[in-house]
This record gives C-alpha cells, sequence and structure tokens, in this order.
C-alpha cells in the first residue's frame, strides 16, 4: 500500500532531493533526476533587454498575493503533471508557509508568475506562466533578487530547458545537486 500524498510527505522528499509529478491518470510518481538543473545565483545571467524591462517597471510584483490564481494558471496547458492532488498538497503548503508564489502584474492584471516550495537556503522552482511578454521571466528575476537578498544558496530547477538556459541555468550531476541541498538546508532563511 503506498503511503497518502501529504505535505509531510512532500517536505520530506525535497529534503532527500526528490520530487513529485502528477500523471494524467491522478497518480504521483516520484523523481529525483541525474542530472539535475539549477540556477546557480552567481552566474544568473539575465539579457539588457530584459533587464530594461525589469528595471522600467512595466511590471508590479508581489509575493504571495494570489497563490491560487497562479499555481492553477502553472497548471492550465494541454498536458500537466500539475494535478488536482499536486494544487492540494502545495496548497497545504502555501497554508504552512513552505511554498510561495511570485506574481507580475501589469495594469492591475495577473500578468504571470511563478511557484515553488522554500526549505532553509533551497528555493525549489515548480512552474511558471505568463499571459503577457515577458511576465515570467521578470518574476525569475525578481526570485533571484529576493533570494541572493534574503541569502538563499541554492536554486532548484528540476529539468534543463531552453528556456532556463537562456539564464545560465546549468546541470549538474545529482551527487553535487545533494551536496548543495544539504548545505542549504542548513541555512535559516525566510522567504517572504
Amino acid at each position: 500500500m503506498s503511503q497518502p500524498f501529504t505535505a509531510q510527505l512532500v517536505l520530506s522528499a525535497y529534503t532527500q532531493a526528490i520530487f513529485p509529478m502528477g500523471q494524467d491518470d491522478g497518480s504521483i510518481y516520484w523523481y529525483s533526476p541525474d542530472p539535475r538543473c539549477i540556477i546557480d545565483l552567481d552566474d544568473f545571467h539575465v539579457s539588457r533587454r530584459l533587464m530594461r524591462t525589469y528595471r522600467q517597471g512595466k511590471f508590479t510584483l508581489k509575493v504571495n498575493s494570489a497563490w491560487d490564481e497562479v499555481i492553477r494558471a502553472c497548471a492550465k496547458r494541454d498536458s500537466t503533471w500539475i494535478t488536482d492532488d499536486i494544487i492540494r498538497v502545495y496548497t497545504e503548503l502555501h497554508d504552512m508557509g513552505f511554498a510561495h508564489s511570485v506574481e507580475a502584474y501589469a495594469d492591475g492584471e495577473l500578468a504571470g508568475g511563478l511557484y515553488g516550495v522554500s526549505i532553509g537556503g533551497a528555493f525549489m522552482g515548480e512552474s511558471m506562466f505568463h499571459r503577457v511578454t515577458d511576465a515570467s521571466k521578470v518574476s525569475l528575476v525578481f526570485l533571484v533578487e529576493r533570494m541572493r537578498s534574503r541569502k538563499f544558496t541554492l536554486l532548484d530547477s528540476q529539468y534543463m530547458t531552453e528556456h532556463l538556459g537562456t539564464f545560465s541555468a546549468k546541470s549538474i550531476r545529482r551527487g553535487e545537486y545533494v551536496e548543495r541541498l544539504k548545505y542549504a538546508l542548513l541555512r535559516n532563511c525566510r522567504f517572504d
């Protein structure tokens, strides 16, 4: 018999370099990829054009102002691993103070954002979305700046994508990831 899918189980899994993803049939699978994608906070690269957009204030950036809307917008795609059970458990994690959303607003409307889980000095990025060009990208820039200012050391992106590559994300061996995770978990950082 499998263990119930709970917020405590997810937190425990993250501390062991494991994360869940839902399947179309509603089941939950667990992953610990090798290699693992991270965004090194010291090597984070932002294009001049995007940094100009970020600094111009086209978007108003907030934290935890629209959790439910962000996670549901991230799930709204043809094929998604963000199932009803994932939404339920991550909302519990949000209510417990572990899961956070970053929102980008344009003209008072939610234009994009991202969400993830924060434990110690690690932030496990889960998903992002945009309704307006660059909204998810400026949310990521804001996330990295927030993590740096609060002395976080690890931004886990799980799997490499072409999009993440534009920010100098990199793939590292699982063993190196585990060592970085151990160090990050010892830190006492507050995301909000």
